[in-house]
């Protein structure tokens, strides 16, 4: 099998309260960024990365992280679009023909651990599609439009979903051209496909592989890598 990685890297972070774009912030000295490159450089299990940024990025990243960090894996850095959806379409018309199995997976997510790239990948090729994620640990409660809660989930049934999110590269491709010619957006990579009516199975990850979104993550970034 030959397997791709699309490094969805195009937000800005507003939420993150930072002239910076977050993938670019430095934890302990390094752009967020490289240290999510490095996951999949270093991993075995992946042959190519697809980095998807800003279009007035791409020089930035190509010289100020790829080559500086040494990255050898990464096939192209190609410009993203108006919203992610859009971003990782562009990644997925950059990867090699010959793919078998793309993982998606956020640019501001830098903990991932190879075990689960391998897991993942596992799952993708035995039932199509896979997503990681946790089990939630707060009870959910669902509210209408001016706070009235109307539903309280059974806790039980509720994971959070994470980056990667893997799969067999036609199914994901049939999965974007569909939304695209209906005109859908979703808010992650598995609706689509879901949409198609492939059954993605869960994979259970790590609550340490956060999603760098607000200045207390990168706190909580810093103590993770400590621990490493």
């Amino acid at each position: 099998m030959k397997n791709s990685v699309i490094i969805a890297a195009s937000g800005t972070g507003k939420r993150m309260k930072s002239a910076v774009a977050k993938q670019y912030i430095e934890l302990k000295g390094r752009p967020v960024l490289s240290y999510t490159l490095e996951a999949f450089d270093k991993s075995s299990h992946i042959d190519e990365i697809i980095i998807v940024c800003g279009g007035n990025d791409i020089e930035y990243v190509k010289h100020k992280i790829v080559e500086k960090y040494g990255f050898g894996k990464v096939k192209a850095v190609v410009g993203g679009g108006k919203e992610r959806q859009d971003s990782v379409y562009n990644g997925l018309k950059a990867v090699s023909e010959d793919c078998d199995i793309v993982l998606i997976h956020d640019g501001v997510r830098p903990f991932i651990e190879d075990k689960y790239i391998a897991e993942l990948i596992k799952s993708a090729y035995e039932c199509g599609g896979c997503v990681m994620g946790v089990r939630v640990k707060d009870t959910i409660k669902v509210c209408d439009e001016i706070g009235n809660i109307t539903d309280t989930p059974e806790r039980s049934t509720l994971w959070a979903a994470q980056t990667p999110q893997c799969f067999k590269y036609d199914v994901i491709m049939k999965a974007y051209k569909s939304a695209f010619a209906e005109g859908y957006y979703g808010t992650d990579d598995s609706m689509l496909a879901e949409r198609t009516g492939v059954r993605i199975k869960m994979v259970e990850g790590s609550y340490n592989n956060i999603k760098l979104t607000t200045p207390e993550d990168l706190d909580l970034g810093e103590k993770i890598l400590e621990k490493r």
